[in-house]
């Protein structure tokens, strides 16, 4: 999980890592390495509820585990919305990508242009099970 951007580098929490193959998660709740994941999640939750996106997948497996969902509100510059507007920008779409961004990101982000456009030309190799995205490869 991201928690903080200084200068050039990014700091990150650890909430929890998926190893592969991803498949041994599967299925939930009988799976011994799913109750894992689920307490290295748990150990960072100080609330009674976990908040997710609105998939009805993710929420019925959520509710499995005990984690007492509910659905977050999603912001409009989510990273997932700006990923989405750069990319468009990177395949020659005019966008607004950067009104989102603080100034000394876009700075950054423009120095590697590179390599956004080389992502948003890639084809998405991820898979979609039960609400989450794993990686196609190590998937199995």
């Amino acid at each position: 999980m991201l928690e903080s951007v200084f200068g050039d580098s990014i700091s990150i929490v650890s909430n929890y890592t998926f190893y592969s193959p991803f498949s041994k998660y599967m299925p939930p709740l009988i799976s011994p390495y799913s109750w894992n994941i689920k307490k290295q999640i748990l150990d960072e939750i100080k609330t009674d509820y976990f908040t997710y996106t609105g998939d009805k997948a993710e929420a019925f497996v959520l509710r499995l585990y005990g984690l007492n969902p509910k659905v977050g509100q999603r912001k409009e510059t989510s990273a997932s919305f700006v990923k989405q507007k750069m990319f468009e920008s990177a395949m020659g779409k005019d966008t607004d990508w950067e009104q989102y961004v603080e100034p000394e990101i876009v700075k950054i982000i423009h120095e590697n242009w590179d390599v956004v456009k080389k992502f948003a030309n890639a084809p998405d190799q991820t898979y979609r099970v039960l609400g989450m995205k794993f990686p196609s490869t190590g998937f199995w």
